[in-house]
């Protein structure tokens, strides 16, 4: 069975998207704050976008981050 792909209705980059979501989660910052962070480097997206993308892709991002979490952990030991 083959993983579908999240990302393949959006014309922004899967990159952008991620770190977009990943700013807005790891920091306490607005959705406008990172609207403004991602404008200062040159990547013009609304807010409204990064609410979207949260929505949409933030349990996928926090799943993958459990994932990691879990198995940083059993290889610890």
């Amino acid at each position: 069975m083959t993983k579908t792909d999240s990302f393949r209705y959006f014309i922004t980059s899967r990159e952008i998207i991620r770190l977009a979501v990943m700013l807005y989660v790891r920091f306490p910052l607005s959705l406008r704050n990172v609207e403004d962070l991602l404008h200062e480097r040159g990547i013009d997206v609304s807010y409204e976008a990064v609410r979207y993308w949260w929505h949409r892709f933030g349990p996928m991002f926090a799943s993958e981050i459990r994932k990691r979490r879990i198995e940083g952990m059993m290889s610890s030991r």
